[in-house]
């Protein structure tokens, strides 16, 4: 499996500094840069975060860490995804969650119906346009005829999913092609891996082995009483340092169980506060070289 690592940027940036951040993976080989859908906070919308970092780079992955897809149209999600990927092909890495992680932002994104039904619907039709032209769609929630992208990548791009519940795991079986999960224990990571399997197989279709991952946290100088107090909130009962790195050293210890666990990509987040340039340069020394 192709193991690699990218830098999940949160909002943790400012716009002054993005560029040279951006630059600074660019010349040391990092894998992967990663926005997060935050919307009330400093940091930079996706599309436009990686637009951006797109523009000023030619080897760099960009990706959504990540992005919201109930409560925006898919066709015009489509276009904006194919845009991208023709502007930089095989550098665009797409992830699509269910809702905010901040209740506060979850009515800038309604949906017509249930939330999960509109996430089906609503990757169904996605992955259609993304895959052919003149598409007829009859759905509970949309309707289209002759829809198609300005210009249809020449490969399929790949839909990833977050999630860490049953049913995330079920539909990411029935129509992801990758898996981005969080705050989950190696050990629950590994259960998760076999749960999507199931679906997938269930389905008919065949999850890649390599495409699973998961977003991790960085609190270099150990785990601040505030940081470890949002781990219990996100997973009651769970011991915060078994889901978030204290340290260089402790990610190393994660990022083992993970491997062990058959995660293979790996987005690490500095914890709020951290220099992101500085962290840059220690993430380049401390993994890269554990990249294959």
């Amino acid at each position: 499996m192709k193991i690699r690592f990218g830098v999940g940027v949160g909002s943790n940036i400012s716009t002054a500094d993005l560029p040279a951040v951006i630059d600074r993976l660019e010349t040391t080989g990092v894998d992967s840069i990663w926005f997060s859908e935050l919307v009330y906070s400093p940091a930079v919308d996706p599309v436009v975060g990686m637009a951006f970092a797109l523009s000023r780079t030619t080897r760099l992955k960009v990706g959504t860490s990540v992005a919201i897809l109930p409560g925006r149209n898919p066709v015009l999600v489509a276009e904006q995804l194919a845009s991208l990927a023709a502007l930089a092909p095989k550098r665009v890495l797409p992830v699509f969650g269910l809702q905010p992680a901040n209740p506060g932002e979850r009515d800038l994104f309604p949906v017509a119906g249930p939330r999960g039904a509109v996430f089906d619907e609503s990757l169904r039709l996605l992955r259609a346009v993304l895959r052919a032209d003149d598409v007829a769609f009859d759905g509970d929630y949309f309707t289209v005829r002759g829809a198609r992208v300005g210009i249809r990548p020449a490969r399929p791009l790949d839909i990833w999913l977050g999630g860490r519940s049953p049913a995330a795991f079920r539909r990411i079986g029935r129509y992801g092609d990758g898996w981005l999960g969080s705050f989950l224990t190696p050990t629950d990571a590994a259960a998760a891996v076999s749960a999507i399997n199931a679906a997938a197989t269930h389905a008919g279709r065949e999850i890649e082995a390599d495409h699973f991952g998961i977003t991790l946290l960085l609190a270099e100088d150990g785990l601040p009483p505030e940081l470890a107090a949002t781990v219990r909130r996100q997973q009651p009962g769970a011991d915060p340092a078994d889901l978030v790195a204290g340290s260089w050293a402790e990610l190393h210890r994660l990022i083992d169980g993970y491997l062990a666990a058959g995660l293979s990509k790996f987005v690490i987040v500095p914890a709020a506060g951290a220099p992101l340039g500085r962290f840059s340069d220690r993430f380049a020394a401390e993994l890269l070289p554990r990249q294959n």
